[in-house]
């Protein structure tokens, strides 16, 4: 199967395609324009702050990744795997996190991961080789397919945000069920990753929420 990226110069083009497609994602860039285009370096700090990003606030995650990189700079795994559970909880990783940021950079540093092996690898691939990390599941997965390795076409449902705003934007029934979410997601295939950044876009800007630093330049 093709693997297909966006970039610059492609993005702003599919986001007019899927306007096209659909009067709500249209509506969403009428009123607010377009999404940023979020995102980071297919790096072992990006892993790291998405790590951090699970299940919290994007507030929160960037404070811990904020007071890691003051303790450490540059994430890399040797720095990871210096730091006492003292020092990484310092930083409030929980228990679980400092466990899973270690399996990481255990795994990256024993060659068990290369990282950029997994540019030109298939959705599938990607997924098979970062699962097998403590800790990291599908919506890890996800969302590095989405902003480090700039796939066109995940959906991830395990993101609130991503499945609150697509009920308020379609409005839909507060119990549907994943598979009833796809079935609206289908038609913008296979254009999904851009069409997820559009609904976050709507829902940051429906609450006036203040990102601390662009995704893009906190791990730059």
């Amino acid at each position: 199967m093709k693997i297909t990226n966006f970039n610059k110069s492609n993005f702003q083009p599919i986001c007019r395609k899927l306007a096209a497609l659909d009067k709500d994602l249209a509506g969403i860039i009428s009123r607010h324009g377009y999404p940023p285009m979020w995102t980071r370096p297919a790096t072992f700090q990006s892993l790291v702050l998405f790590i951090l990003e699970q299940q919290v606030s994007l507030a929160s995650a960037y404070a811990a990744f904020n007071k890691l990189r003051e303790k450490t700079g540059f994430v890399t795994p040797d720095k990871i795997l210096l730091l006492t559970d003292t020092e990484l909880k310092s930083c409030y990783f929980s228990r679980q996190k400092i466990i899973y940021a270690r399996e990481l950079a255990k795994a990256v540093k024993k060659r068990k991961l290369i990282l950029k092996t997994l540019v030109n690898k298939h959705e599938n691939e990607v997924r098979h080789e970062l699962k097998k990390i403590k800790g990291i599941g599908d919506w890890t997965v996800d969302v590095y397919l989405m902003h480090c390795l700039q796939r066109t076409d995940l959906f991830p449902l395990g993101d609130i945000a991503l499945v609150n705003s697509l009920k308020e934007v379609k409005q839909l029934h507060m119990h549907i069920t994943k598979e009833e979410m796809l079935k609206v997601a289908e038609p913008w295939r296979p254009y999904r990753t851009i069409a997820a950044m559009i609904l976050w876009h709507a829902y940051i800007q429906k609450r006036g929420i203040k990102l601390v630093s662009c995704q893009s330049k906190i791990v730059g």
